[in-house]
């Protein structure tokens, strides 16, 4: 048996990182050139950040904003491409500025090089995710 982590085992990994606040941690999984998007952003939101260094300013408040306590639903999927893994997930936890619950499902899709993520794609609503956040940014 191989200790070649597979493309699902790592984007499990990337997930147990995003949950215990790790954002320092979550971004040292990518590569230098990594290329995140987000097509469904809502204005004022990126929709496409490039390079480690940027999804990382982009990504380092998010625990103080967003206080995540669980992901309720799971699912990974391998694809034909051993590169490539996808996601359906949903996260449940607080908007720390106001209180107000955040309930948010999303789908996304990994694509790993050398064992570190170079595109990730992930959808999610925009619409709850402004309900939630109120008068509060991200």
């Amino acid at each position: 048996m191989s200790n070649t982590k597979t493309a699902v085992d790592l984007l499990r990994r990337s997930l147990d990182r995003f949950l215990a606040k790790d954002m320092k941690g979550w971004t040292d999984l990518c590569a230098e050139d990594i290329v995140a998007e987000f097509p469904f952003a809502p204005p004022g939101s990126p929709t496409r950040i490039e390079g480690r260094p940027a999804l990382y300013d982009y990504l380092h408040n998010y625990p103080e904003a967003i206080d995540i306590r669980s992901l309720p639903t799971l699912r990974v999927y391998c694809t034909e491409d051993p590169n490539v893994a996808i996601a359906e997930w949903s996260a449940s936890g607080l908007v720390v500025s106001n209180g107000n619950p955040y309930e948010m499902s999303y789908a996304t899709f990994v694509t790993f090089r050398d064992g570190l993520i170079v595109n990730y794609r992930e959808y999610w609503n925009p619409q709850v995710f402004l309900k939630a956040m109120g008068a509060a940014g991200f």
